[in-house]
């Protein structure tokens, strides 16, 4: 009998501010570090992700993270800013972004593409509806990877709280029939993480809050969760 192991999820580290903070990072298997240029009380400027993507270039694991940026309905000079300043290996987008325009980022600047679909914290459901499928259908060949995140009223992502788990399946189904990655976010942080992806094997995990003491990334916090991802 062939058993397959299943890939260990990938690991993304998202609101990341501090260089020193990153440096402490370096030898664990981090797979994306995300940084926010959108409205955000992680938010930084494009010359601070220049350094911090310096460092990554010092990283000691087989492969050095893909540096993430994130923003909530940029127009494509406000990207250009940004790109002129630091290249970006991932876009994610994180509004109301149409899939052309997603193609369009794709195409300017040949960086992988993560469009990011929210639910309110407190709404249960399990059912994509024909609507829904259809906006799914219309992103299947302009993105890389959907992420699944919990609304937040003022800042759209990063509530810190999780959403309806029980909507994974049907949007993991739809991603593993287009060859799209999924990624779930929203509310996760170690003590949560590994039933998460023992349930449901998303092929990626994204954390901020849940890796800080008091608005602060915390080390210990974020060694913890990625160990236990990659456990699990």
């Amino acid at each position: 009998m062939n058993l397959h192991k299943q890939p260990a999820a990938a690991v993304k580290i998202c609101g990341l501010q501090d260089v020193e903070v990153l440096k402490s990072m370096i030898n664990l298997p981090v797979d994306y570090i995300g940084v926010v240029f959108a409205k955000s009380r992680r938010r930084i400027e494009p010359k601070q992700a220049a350094e911090l993507k310096e460092v990554l270039f010092a990283w000691t694991t087989l492969d050095r993270p893909k540096l993430t940026g994130v923003f909530v309905n940029p127009t494509l000079e406000e990207l250009e800013h940004v790109m002129d300043a630091v290249q970006l290996d991932v876009i994610q987008l994180h509004g109301q972004e149409t899939p052309a325009f997603c193609e369009q980022v794709k195409q300017r600047w040949q960086t992988e593409v993560i469009k990011a679909f929210s639910f309110p914290k407190n709404e249960s459901g399990t059912e994509v509806d024909d609507t829904t499928l259809t906006t799914l259908n219309s992103y299947a060949h302009t993105i890389d990877a959907i992420l699944l995140d919990t609304y937040d009223p003022q800042y759209v992502g990063g509530s810190g709280h999780t959403f309806a788990w029980e909507r994974i399946p049907t949007y993991a189904k739809w991603a593993r029939n287009h060859g799209i990655v999924l990624f779930v976010a929203g509310g996760l942080q170690p003590d949560n993480v590994q039933q998460l992806i023992q349930t449901y094997a998303p092929n990626g995990v994204d954390v901020s809050s849940g890796v800080e003491t008091d608005g602060i990334k915390d080390i210990a916090k974020i060694t913890t969760f990625v160990e236990r991802v990659k456990q699990a």
